[in-house]
């Protein structure tokens, strides 16, 4: 819920990926495109004012001067004021331009508090992620992806709950399928690991040498749950040879640190001393 006191906010092109795109992650964001000159923004304005304290907090209201803000007014194609375009997890979802009426502005706030409680049940599953709760993930994921199937922070979480469960299969699934996003290059990453993870299971990784006997060692105590030694198992590799086998060694390491959280402290760590290890 979004408090009273931050319900309305005057952004510019400095702030905009903060306040708006970054915000909308978790409450969703109407920007009104306005200029002083405008007659009609006049009376589009206060209308959307009254409106975002009577919702309570369900949605943010973001005021940004065309004429102050030209590059943004050019980005979101702009050509006419007021234009109102209401903004969920980074995305346009709603747009209109002119005058409009009442009811057609409330029933777009309908629709964004039922994107809202949405939004809540992915926060829940993202901190379920967060703390290891991997089955409380899913089940969380799984709930949100009914209403939105194609959401892609939702399919990734849903995807690294399932990876840290040994469930690879269904987890490559989503993976092969990803939609094209921002995320699609964390999806390949997992989706490296989830192959490795396969071909351990059907034993058809390479063993021509140590270095690849060492490298299976890694990937069974990753399936046995112990990540920390197959973390260390696998930064030995890329000690020895930092390109081994085309960056496998790497690149499973890097998918690790992605499905476990790479802000996690523990995983920080491991995410410096492979940084000082490659440099």
């Amino acid at each position: 819920m979004t408090p009273a006191s931050n319900l309305i906010v005057h952004v510019n092109e400095n702030n905009f990926q903060y306040e708006v795109i970054s915000f909308s992650q978790n409450t969703p964001v109407v920007v009104d495109f306005w200029a002083p000159w405008s007659r009609n923004c006049r009376v589009m304005s206060p209308m959307l004012e009254r409106l975002v304290h009577e919702a309570q907090g369900s949605f943010r209201l973001a005021k940004v001067n065309v004429d102050e803000n030209p590059n943004l007014s050019l980005f979101y194609n702009v050509r006419s004021v007021p234009t109102i375009k209401a903004i969920s997890f980074g995305n346009v979802i709603y747009e209109y331009v002119g005058i409009i009426p009442e009811a057609k502005i409330r029933e777009m706030i309908v629709k964004l508090s039922d994107l809202n409680t949405e939004n809540l049940v992915l926060e829940r599953a993202n901190n379920q992620l967060w703390d290891g709760e991997w089955v409380a993930a899913e089940s969380s994921f799984r709930e949100f992806l009914k209403n939105d199937p194609n959401q892609p922070t939702a399919l990734l979480g849903l995807a690294k709950s399932l990876i840290a469960q040994n469930k690879v299969e269904p987890a490559g699934r989503i993976l092969d399928h990803f939609p094209v996003s921002r995320l699609s290059s964390q999806a390949n990453l997992l989706l490296e690991y989830v192959n490795t993870m396969q071909q351990f299971l059907e034993q058809n990784l390479p063993t021509t040498n140590e270095l690849d006997n060492t490298f299976i060692a890694a990937i069974r105590l990753a399936h046995m749950g112990n990540v920390h030694a197959a973390l260390d198992g696998l930064l030995e590799i890329i000690k020895t040879d930092k390109n081994y086998r085309d960056g496998k060694a790497r690149a499973i390491f890097l998918s690790i640190l992605e499905w476990m959280g790479s802000d996690t402290p523990t995983m920080r760590e491991y995410r410096n001393e492979l940084a000082n290890t490659l440099f």
